[in-house]
C-alpha cells in the first residue's frame, strides 16, 4: 500500500528563467533534489514565455536582470496568460532595493529569492509556494465548476420563463381566432428591430420574450367586440381601447424583470410618435423604446394577417404604409431598422398558416376594416385611406 502511494506522488513542474547557465544549473539541482519537482530551464525569457503558452507550470522562478526582457516585464506579460493568473511567480534577484521589489509585486510577483539561496530555505519556500498555487487552482476549479452549474440552472430557468410567457400569449391569441402565430411573428419582428438598433443582446432577448404579451389585456374584451366582423361603434371602440390598461394591470408589480418589461409594452404599444395614440397620449421618447419597437412589429403583422373582419394586406403594401407613417405614428428609427432587414421580414412573414395568406390577386386598396387590428384612431391616407380599428 505504501509503495502504491509513493507511485502516486504528484510531480510539480517548475519554469526557470535566468540568463546565467550556472544559476540555472544550481536552481535545477536544488529544486529537483527530492524528486517531487521537474524543471524546464530557459536562458531566453522570450522562449520561456512561448513554452508557458503550451504548458501550465506549477511555479515560475525568474531572474530580474536579463537581456531582451527584464524579470518585471516577464512577470507582467506572464500574468496576462489566463493559465497564470494564480500561479506563484518568484523573482530571483540580488537587488534588495524597495523600488524594485515594489515594481515586481505590482507586476504580479509572489515572492523573492536571493541569487544563491540556501538549499534548506529554497526547498521549504518552494514547497509552500507550490502547495499554495495548487490550493488556489483547486479553489478556482471548484468555483468554475460551481459557476457552470449555476449557469446551467439559470439557463433552464430562462427556458421555462420563455415557455410560460409564450404559452400565456398563445392563450390570449386563441381568443382572437388565431393559431398564436401572430404573437410569434411580432416577437421575431421585434427582435429584428431591437438588434438593428444596436440594443444590448440581453434587452433584445427580453423584448423578444415580452412582446408576445402586448395584447394580454384582450382577455377582458367581450368576444362580441373582439371577433365582430363589421365596424365597431363608438362604445365598442372605447371598450377595446381599454386593453392596454388592462394588460398593464395584469402584468403590474411583478418581481420578474421580464414581466415588468411586458407590462411596459402592454401599456404603451398603442401610443404614437406624434402623441395621438392611447391610452396616455405619450409622444416620441416619452414612449418606452420596447413599446415603440413592438408598435411597428404589431401593426405590420396585423396588416398582413387575415382576421374575421378583414383580409390580409400584401407585405409590400404594408411596408409602404409603415414608410408613409414614419415620424407620425411610428418612431422613424424603428421603421428604418425594420425596413433595413426587409429580407428577414419577408422570410418571417412567409411562415404563416394557409388561413393567413391573402386571396389570389388581392385588391391593392385595403378593405375598410383593414387596420382594425393595427390602429385605434383615424389615420391619414398612406398609401391609401385606412380607417382605424384597434387591437392586434
Amino acid at each position: 500500500m505504501d509503495d502504491a502511494r509513493k507511485g502516486r506522488v504528484m510531480v510539480a513542474h517548475a519554469l526557470l528563467v535566468d540568463d546565467s547557465r550556472s544559476v540555472l544549473e544550481l536552481l535545477k539541482q536544488l529544486i529537483e533534489a527530492d524528486g517531487t519537482v521537474e524543471t524546464a530551464a530557459f536562458l531566453d525569457p522570450l522562449d520561456a514565455l512561448a513554452a508557458a503558452r503550451d504548458l501550465e507550470y506549477d511555479i515560475v522562478l525568474v531572474d530580474y536582470d536579463m537581456p531582451k526582457l527584464d524579470g518585471i516585464s516577464f512577470i507582467r506579460e506572464l500574468r496576462t496568460f489566463p493559465a497564470y493568473t494564480d500561479v506563484p511567480i518568484v523573482m530571483v534577484t540580488s537587488i534588495e532595493t524597495e523600488e524594485v521589489r515594489l515594481r515586481a509585486l505590482e507586476a504580479g510577483a509572489t515572492d523573492f529569492l536571493p541569487k544563491r539561496p540556501r538549499a534548506t530555505e529554497l526547498s521549504v519556500r518552494l514547497r509552500n509556494l507550490i502547495k499554495l498555487g495548487a490550493a488556489v487552482r483547486k479553489l478556482n476549479s471548484q468555483a468554475l465548476s460551481l459557476a457552470n452549474e449555476v449557469a446551467a440552472a439559470t439557463d433552464k430557468l430562462l427556458q421555462r420563463e420563455e415557455e410560460i410567457v409564450l404559452r400565456l400569449a398563445l392563450a390570449v391569441e386563441y381568443r382572437d381566432n388565431d393559431t398564436g402565430e401572430h404573437t410569434l411573428r411580432v416577437a421575431r419582428y421585434s427582435r429584428l428591430i431591437a438588434e438593428e438598433l444596436g440594443l444590448d443582446a440581453r434587452l433584445c432577448r427580453d423584448i423578444y420574450l415580452a412582446s408576445p404579451l402586448h395584447d394580454v389585456g384582450k382577455v377582458a374584451i367581450p368576444d362580441g367586440i373582439l371577433l365582430k366582423p363589421g365596424r365597431l361603434d363608438a362604445g365598442e371602440m372605447e371598450t377595446i381601447r381599454t386593453h392596454p390598461v388592462v394588460g398593464a394591470k395584469i402584468l403590474a408589480d411583478s418581481h420578474c424583470e421580464l414581466i415588468r418589461l411586458a407590462a411596459m409594452i402592454a401599456a404603451a404599444h398603442h401610443e404614437r410618435w406624434d402623441g395621438s395614440g392611447y391610452p396616455s397620449g405619450l409622444r416620441q421618447l416619452e414612449i418606452p423604446i420596447a413599446a415603440r419597437i413592438v408598435a411597428v412589429a404589431d401593426v405590420f403583422d396585423a396588416l398582413t394577417t387575415r382576421r374575421p373582419y378583414k383580409e390580409a394586406m400584401p407585405l409590400e403594401q404594408a411596408r409602404a404604409y409603415l414608410d408613409a407613417k414614419r415620424g407620425q405614428e411610428f418612431d422613424p428609427a424603428c421603421v428604418d431598422a425594420f425596413l433595413s432587414r426587409w429580407n428577414d421580414v419577408v422570410e418571417i412573414g412567409g411562415r404563416r398558416a394557409v388561413s393567413d395568406t391573402p386571396p389570389l390577386a388581392p385588391d391593392p386598396s385595403p378593405a375598410p376594416e383593414a387596420v382594425r387590428s393595427a390602429q385605434s384612431s383615424p389615420v391619414s391616407a398612406a398609401p391609401a385611406a385606412l380607417p382605424a380599428r384597434p387591437g392586434s
